[in-house]
């Protein structure tokens, strides 16, 4: 052949959990009028991969749009790519998940599309050398990477036009690179430079294989390209370009590909992702450090000739090591994919029910909220809580399917998240709770099992590397792109002051976090993370010892301390029955100094409810309303406070047993996504506190009950009773 061969994979998805209406304006703007352009160019075919989540709705809510797409893989035209179901990371699940994802969706697309699949998508091209053993297991014969992977593995240019075979382990599959040029020509230059680099290829390469494989969503969701690509015409411009020189240009697809031409050698890829995803990898002072450094040498002579050797971006795995809460998430789901083998294991269990819990894990392996780069990802809390919910429902399916029924407590010790360290879980029929007695105590996680909810999916306020920017826009005036771009080069600021959120905690945003704070601290300090703190409690280790009976279980945690330069000791137990949704717990302070009073503090942080919504509100006790979650309360005198969630059909109603001080108010972060620079609330910090000072034994002591219950919102006022009025300070 003396031009080239050109095989266009576009991958469509929409992760576990995004709102409807998403997924919807993806259709509108993207996945439909794409469908309908191609199909007026029957000399076109495509490779298409569609993940799971949106596969299923598509199937659901757009019959129409699946018959088409049907149509086109019988009549040849479109090559169906497989993949996990769910779109995980592969490195990221186990192997045995990685094989069961990959079977399960390609006997989907058989049975939905017609379609034999042969090749896969790799979610954000995430590689490790030894996924060969698991796609070929699962039947993969080929997939797609980046030329950046193969750039590491010491090839140049002129090697990249192929397929290449890779082996572990005795096994075999063929990978193809994807050019890095293309997906930044299509579809944000006009097709003549795409024309000008295939013109190039076939004129010094005759014979060449290329690749441009991409997000879907650039051909209309992402932000100006809907009218770029079709009320402007640009794909239909593209699509001429093609039809116009069939003579030296020959779309196809891998399955073609493969079937018509030889590899091109043998090759060991190294440990990558593309370009852009090892760079988000690196922690945020780095990543920060390596853009400045390429900007400063992009114009030396030697930078284009350097790229290639460059070696400074991440590896993907360490998303889990930046971010706990990440951390988190995994090593949850790993906890519960193991579970769910020893069920399969068991002939005993209700085969129903497994399927139900390997269907839900799947759906809690979706990769967008494990990480962050230009997307929101891991910063979009209706994602992380789309995650949970998954988990937490085959958590319950996995007690169904074992027979665990009726009332029942019990409690565990074991390296819940993968820290070397012993961490407890609690938990009946109704809730489940982690606690890391080792970093403060903490309850890191508190599952509703009746509403599906993580209480404490949290995210903590932490720096990145694009902060800078939005400090810098700020203080500029800037904040706006016209026209088309990658998303990486725009600035938009979806909000005005975004720069005044850029605050990063001091501690985890957990539950039960012990505070001593100076007794002059005011709300505003502690919203904008002062250094207030006074005592050493906030993640030191706690002594643990637990208690276990039939019908109850305790976990009785203490650690001596320093507060105000006194030493003292805290004693905290958390207690939770059979049959209950409340989570009992129990300070006592010792040894307090006689002469001075302290201010002691315990701060939790909910999440998973809206912050700033009508449903969903703070409520006195007494049935009046105290504002949305992200108001702002400095109450100089309470014994309780109601969270409620009324879409969620959800209230955490918390009493104290001395009356308190309370402080509450909003965590947000600043983040990147598609449409710019926004900010995301991500929890309410509730913090009652108190003046201490200890008894003739030198001990003062609280409990503290949280319940889990129910809203019951038409037994709730709107009204704010007027006693109550002058204490609220509402600020969202």
């Amino acid at each position: 052949m003396s031009g080239v061969r050109l095989i266009l994979a576009l991958h469509n998805h929409q992760p576990v959990g995004n709102f409807d209406g998403v997924f919807e304006g993806a259709y509108r703007d993207s996945y439909l009028p794409f469908l309908d352009v191609l199909e007026g160019y029957p000399e076109i075919p495509f490779a298409l991969h569609t993940s799971g989540p949106l596969l299923e709705w598509l199937a659901e809510r757009k019959p129409e749009y699946i018959a088409r797409v049907r149509a086109l893989v019988a009549a040849g035209r479109v090559e169906i790519l497989g993949g996990g179901f769910y779109e995980p990371i592969m490195t990221m699940i186990p192997h045995r998940d990685r094989v069961g994802q990959i079977r399960a969706y390609s006997t989907y697309l058989n049975d939905l599309l017609g379609a034999n699949i042969r090749g896969m998508w790799m979610p954000e091209r995430v590689w490790e050398q030894h996924l060969v053993l698991a796609l070929a297991e699962a039947g993969i014969e080929y997939t797609v990477l980046d030329d950046f992977h193969f750039q590491r593995a010491g090839l140049s240019e002129p090697d990249l036009f192929g397929y290449y075979l890779t082996e572990d382990d005795g096994r075999l599959i063929k990978v193809f690179p994807g050019s890095e040029r293309l997906r930044y020509t299509i579809p944000f230059q006009e097709p003549h430079a795409t024309y000008e680099y295939l013109r190039h290829l076939a004129d010094h390469h005759p014979g060449s294989t290329v690749v441009f494989g991409d997000d879907g969503e650039k051909f209309g969701c992402w932000p100006d390209t809907h009218d770029h690509v079709y009320t402007h015409g640009w794909l239909r411009r593209f699509c001429d370009m093609i039809a116009g020189n069939r003579d030296w240009i020959e779309p196809t697809t891998f399955a073609r590909a493969v079937d018509e031409t030889l590899p091109l050698g043998k090759i060991y890829l190294p440990d990558s992702s593309y370009r852009e995803m090892t760079e988000w990898a690196l922690p945020a002072s780095r990543l920060t450090a390596y853009q400045e450094s390429i900007r400063q040498t992009a114009n030396e002579p030697a930078a284009d000739r350097l790229k290639p050797f460059l070696r400074a971006g991440g590896y993907w795995r360490n998303f889990k090591a930046r971010y706990s809460e990440s951390d988190e998430m995994y090593a949850r789901m790993l906890e519960l994919s193991r579970r769910v083998a020893l069920a399969e294991a068991n002939p005993a269990v209700d085969p129903d029910y497994l399927d139900a819990a390997r269907q839900d894990l799947y759906r809690g392996q979706c990769n967008c909220p494990y990480w962050h780069g230009a997307f929101g990802g891991l910063y979009l809390p209706h994602l992380r809580n789309a995650i949970y919910r998954s988990l937490i429902a085959s958590h319950n399916a996995l007690d169904d399917a074992e027979g665990k029924t009726g009332p029942r407590v019990s409690l565990d010790v074991a390296d819940f998240n993968l820290d070397a360290r012993q961490e407890v879980r609690l938990e009946n029929e109704r809730l489940v709770a982690f606690v890391r007695p080792a970093t403060g105590g903490h309850i890191y996680e508190l599952d509703d099992r009746r509403s599906l909810t993580n209480l404490l999916a949290t995210l903590d306020r932490r720096p990145e590397a694009y902060h800078g920017a939005i400090a810098s826009a700020a203080q500029s005036g800037a904040g706006h792109y016209d026209g088309p771009a990658i998303i990486s080069d725009r600035l938009v600021m979806k909000q005005e002051g975004l720069d005044r959120l850029l605050v990063y905690d001091r501690h985890p945003r957990k539950g039960l976090v012990d505070h001593f704070y100076a007794k002059d601290v005011t709300l505003q300090e502690l919203a904008d993370c002062h250094d207030v703190e006074r005592g050493d409690f906030l993640v030191g280790a706690y002594h643990a010892r637990v208690q276990r009976t039939p019908d109850r279980v305790a976990l009785f945690m203490d650690r001596p301390g320093w507060a105000e330069g006194h030493r003292i000791q805290i004693r905290k137990t958390i207690e939770l029955g059979a049959d209950s949704s409340s989570l009992e717990v129990h300070y006592v302070l010792e040894e307090l100094p006689l002469d001075t009073t302290l201010h002691f503090a315990v701060e939790m942080n909910f999440a998973a409810m809206a912050g700033h919504a009508d449903d969903r509100y703070f409520s006195d006790g007494a049935g009046g309303r105290l504002g949305m979650l992200d108001t702002r309360l400095d109450l100089a005198r309470t014994e309780s406070l109601e969270l409620v969630d009324e879409w969620l059909d959800l209230s955490v109603q918390l009493q104290w047993s001395n009356p308190a001080g309370l402080w509450c108010f909003p965590i947000e972060t600043v983040s990147q996504s598609e449409g710019g620079f926004e900010g995301v609330y991500q929890s309410s910090a509730v913090i009652p506190h108190w003046l201490v000072r200890g008894d003739e034994s030198r001990r003062w002591e609280v409990r503290i009950r949280w319940t889990l219950d129910q809203a019951r919102a038409q037994r709730r006022s709107s009204i704010v009773p007027e006693a109550n009025r002058h204490r609220v300070t509402a600020t969202p």
